[in-house]
């Protein structure tokens, strides 16, 4: 069972204005709440910085489906990494742009790594790699 400590911060008036705006925007419950998942955030990207979390993620891309070869690359790569890949869902946005999310699970380094190769594909026009840890920090 853990224990709920209480410690004081002190922050300049117009940081602390523009703190609440954001608790507001976000929809905290409480600072308090806010505070919490900003120390966690903060500290598992320390964690998967160093590349050993265990995570599952989303990697979203945006890309033109007429580049040459653009499909076949993309196949070939997340077959090489089937270990890491859990799923994938493929969207026409228009005739000519797709997005796809690709679900993803395995060591922080090798999915940021796969979704570097990914992201750096010629016709690729957005990429974002989403990490969740299920661990504490």
């Amino acid at each position: 069972m853990s224990f709920v400590v209480r410690f004081t911060v002190s922050l300049e008036e117009a940081l602390l204005k523009k703190f609440d705006e954001y608790c507001q925007q976000e929809q905290f419950a409480t600072r308090s709440e806010a505070v919490r998942q900003l120390i966690h955030d903060r500290l598992m990207t320390r964690l998967w910085l160093e590349g050993t979390e265990q995570v599952a993620g989303t990697l979203t891309l945006v890309y033109d489906h007429h580049k040459p070869q653009l499909g076949e690359r993309l196949t070939k790569l997340q077959h090489d990494h089937n270990d890491l890949i859990v799923a994938t869902t493929h969207v026409h946005l228009t005739h000519d742009i797709c997005l796809e999310v690709i679900i993803l699970r395995g060591s922080a380094s090798r999915l940021q790594q796969v979704a570097a190769e990914l992201k750096g594909m010629k016709g690729i026009l957005k990429g974002e790699l989403v990490m969740a840890g299920a661990g504490e920090v």
